[in-house]
């Protein structure tokens, strides 16, 4: 895992959380982003080398939905960028990391992406974020 590559926040309504973010930051966000197969509406900030992804549902399914009515607004996962995406799942699955997704989906903001289960990274869903060419 090279850097953190974002923190994933999740929250109800997109909008408002750009108007919240926005003036945190003093800055707009720079990209909004719909993941249909995800269930999810995503807004990109950037504030020096750091992006926050803001993250609503886009129905009740959506595992953000689930989220949220399980634990409220807040920090929904920590995403760490990777070369190859492939190996990093082979060598966490080695590890012994329960490992949601051993087949890469297309994520946000132009990234293949894969999820370790919280369970196994005390508490913590980390996603892997690999940069399509």
């Amino acid at each position: 895992m090279n850097k953190i590559e974002h923190i994933g926040i999740a929250v109800k309504d997109l909008e408002k959380s750009n108007k919240v973010f926005a003036s945190l930051f003093g800055k707009e966000h720079y990209k909004i982003e719909e993941v249909l197969s995800e269930g999810v509406k995503t807004s990109f900030f950037k504030t020096g080398p750091n992006k926050i992804e803001l993250l609503e549902a886009t129905n009740e399914e959506s595992p953000i939905a689930k989220f949220i009515a399980k634990k409220g607004e807040g920090i929904h996962h920590i995403a760490f960028a990777v070369d190859d995406i492939l190996s990093e799942i082979k060598r966490l699955k080695e590890e012994g990391f329960v490992v949601l997704n051993e087949t890469p989906k297309k994520g946000a903001d132009n990234k293949l992406v894969a999820f370790v289960h919280p369970k196994s990274t005390n508490g913590v869903l980390v996603e892997l974020c690999q940069e399509i060419n």
